[in-house]
């Protein structure tokens, strides 16, 4: 099921802005202090490097990604997420539009 309203939450309203514009997202905090963020890639192939563990989850659109060490691309659609390690990178191909929440930890 994709995640399609998230309530009771703080947002950062200044936007992350990576790869040129290609990436935008914003932060956001609930009350118990988890963070995550909610963002768009646009049409690109980009890598991305995480501290914390992550887990993207799509909420339109579609991506590939490849974890670090593997050489396999693997699709994630709408209502689909993936896990990439902390400390760690995984590079992301896009096509179209790719709306996600990242759940950070």
């Amino acid at each position: 099921m994709t995640t399609e309203k998230i309530d009771n939450i703080s947002v950062t309203t200044q936007a992350n802005v990576y790869f040129d514009g290609k990436c935008v997202s914003h932060g956001i905090t609930f009350a118990d202090g988890t963070k995550k963020s909610v963002g768009v890639v646009l049409p690109s192939t980009l890598t991305f490097n995480t501290g914390a563990p992550e887990i993207m989850e799509c909420v339109a659109g579609s991506c590939e990604y490849k974890l670090a060490g593997s050489d396999s691309w693997v699709k994630s659609s709408a209502g689909e997420k993936f896990s990439v390690p902390g400390n760690s990178k995984f590079d992301i191909r896009v096509t179209e539009a790719y709306h996600y929440i990242c759940h950070f930890g």
